[in-house]
């Protein structure tokens, strides 16, 4: 499966930093953790972010941290990213292993994502 969730801007590289690399895996280490705030903190505040739940894109901060909340009552996602790459054109790739599990536990996913691309990328705040 492969997400395109926001394209390059400011940030083309054909190689990554380990600064880049540690602010990726703090923000999903915050995603798992449902500590949605410290995940906001590293995302661009003008994040597109994909609705895999109902379809759609959310946009800016306030309507990811609606979408994860209502998500995170409804399913378990757990995401770790296992390889940073770039693209042909300098975005940012991260390959990730998404496992989903419902409620009660039972895995309803479980498989490699492609997180693609980042928009105005700062050491400060990363765009997933």
């Amino acid at each position: 499966m492969e997400i395109k969730i926001l394209q390059v801007k400011d940030y083309k590289s054909k190689t990554m930093t380990k600064s880049i690399k540690t602010l990726i895996k703090k923000a999903y280490a915050d995603f798992n953790a449902r500590n949605i705030d410290g995940a906001l903190a590293t995302i661009h505040e003008d994040v597109d972010w994909p609705n895999g739940m109902e379809g759609g894109i959310e946009h800016g901060h306030d309507a990811v941290h609606s979408y994860w909340s209502r998500q995170w009552k409804v399913i378990d996602p757990h995401v770790e990213p296992v390889q940073f790459d770039t693209d042909e054109t300098g975005r940012i790739v991260v390959h990730v292993h998404q496992i989903i599990k419902d409620m009660a536990g039972k895995v309803l996913h479980d498989g490699m994502v492609r997180i693609i691309g980042m928009k105005q990328v700062t050491q400060e705040k990363m765009p997933l």
